[in-house]
């Protein structure tokens, strides 16, 4: 008998670990290409702001000349045109910010925080509308939508911790409250001027402006920012909140600092996605992530990854054949779900906090 001959279970042991590695080298390739395109997308941004300076002007030049070859390549009359890109661009860093935060409401249970600051963000454009209607304001209706929905994330956090209702009481009250005040203002202006606000409730390309897509290139960087800087107060309150209080943590504001994230997420996202399906985008993708993920860290990698797919998959479906971008980009994530969900094996893990 051979000394050489391998212990019982060693071969299925190093078979289990190469997969593992395969696996993981794979998600962070993934992660990596998000990252790049994300970047490129935001030098994209940056670009277009700046076109008129003389390098920026030849950079933007060769931009332009690389997007007719794309439509040539493709047969498209897209990627010429630089109002595309920017909603492009919008939507890549949706697909990554969304997500991002999206791991943290859904394993807290908070996902119905997403739709309620939609709303409270859909009250806003609908107060922007109307002053810009009455006395010709001609500000931007994201930065109105910004200001009120962090003030409706921050109604939220305060009704939370100072009432003795349920934890979904005060979130289903300003979510039903601030979408009456949205449609009552929308009703009166409309008898005043004609305001029409069909492409925030639906989503479209083209309400993205150039402002728009400025402000989601500087709210996205702040977003990552913030979850990198906090990822691991903010792991230990989803998985041990009373732990985290035990031990000193400031509970109230992180969960602060999430809900404003998420408010400044809601109003980026609404551009693209409108704001009945933009909380789709914090759930549908992280779901899709924790039926095969086996840890917190590899659903939050996972979740933007999907998110990346859904948004670009989408925005291929609504060009391709002419339909509205947000109900394509919410299909497109339903069906990555509905695709994890065989592939699991239809089971579900228990997700760690740890790796």
């Amino acid at each position: 008998m051979s000394r050489e001959t391998a212990a019982p279970g060693s071969t299925k042991s190093d078979g289990g670990r190469h997969r593992r590695g395969l696996r993981r080298t794979a998600e962070l390739m993934g992660i990596a290409v998000t990252a790049v395109v994300s970047i490129a997308m935001i030098g994209f941004i940056l670009l277009y702001w700046a076109q008129d300076l003389p390098i920026a002007s030849d950079l933007y030049a060769g931009f332009r000349a690389f997007g007719r070859g794309m439509d040539a390549a493709f047969g498209t009359n897209v990627f010429r045109h630089p109002f595309m890109w920017q909603s492009m661009a919008t939507g890549v860093l949706v697909g990554v910010v969304a997500p991002l935060v999206g791991t943290f409401l859904v394993h807290r249970e908070m996902a119905l925080i997403g739709e309620t600051l939609a709303h409270t963000a859909f009250a806003g454009v609908a107060i922007g509308l109307l002053v810009n209607a009455m006395t010709g304001w001609d500000g931007s209706l994201l930065l109105v939508a910004l200001v009120v929905g962090v003030l409706g994330a921050l109604g939220v956090q305060w009704l939370t911790e100072r009432t003795d209702a349920y934890g979904d009481v005060p979130i289903a009250i300003m979510l039903s409250g601030s979408f009456a005040v949205g449609t009552l203002i929308i009703s009166y202006g409309r008898g005043l001027t004609g305001i029409n606000i069909e492409g925030y409730l639906f989503g479209n390309l083209a309400v993205v402006t150039v402002e728009g897509a400025r402000l989601m290139g500087g709210l996205s960087i702040l977003v990552v920012a913030g979850i990198a800087l906090t990822y691991k107060q903010l792991l230990f309150i989803t998985f041990d909140e009373q732990a985290a209080r035990v031990a000193q943590l400031n509970v109230t504001g992180y969960n602060t600092l999430l809900i404003v994230l998420t408010a400044v997420v809601v109003v980026g996202a609404m551009q693209v996605l409108g704001v009945i399906l933009v909380a789709a985008m914090l759930v549908v993708p992280v779901a899709a992530a924790s039926q095969i993920a086996r840890s917190f860290r590899e659903t939050t990698y996972l979740s933007v990854i999907f998110g990346q797919v859904s948004v670009i998959g989408g925005f291929a479906v609504s060009v391709g054949f002419g339909l509205p971008s947000g109900g394509s980009i919410v299909v497109t994530a339903i069906a990555i779900y509905l695709a994890s969900i065989v592939g699991s094996g239809f089971s579900v893990k228990a997700i760690s906090a740890h790796g």
